[in-house]
């Protein structure tokens, strides 16, 4: 993979009213970040747009990233 290319992978869960957020970034095959928040009384599209917004904040004070590619599908990124 490109160097300049970030990947990032997220997925979002909701169970008993807490969301949990998890999201990857990579750069090739190098895991720069992992990020899990948790939180309460939100729904799953506010959950995923929060995650996005996060990940991409963080991929894009990176040096030299070229491209962000966002993806929820864990076994496509491999």
């Amino acid at each position: 993979m490109n160097q300049g290319i970030i990947l990032i992978i997220s997925d979002t869960s909701i169970k008993n009213n807490v969301a949990t957020l998890i999201s990857y970034i990579h750069r090739g095959q190098e895991i720069i970040a992992k990020y899990v928040h948790h939180t309460m009384n939100i729904t799953s599209t506010e959950a995923e747009i929060f995650t996005i917004k996060c990940s991409i904040s963080h991929a894009a004070q990176l040096q030299d990233v070229a491209h962000i590619v966002i993806t929820d599908a864990i076994l496509a990124a491999k």
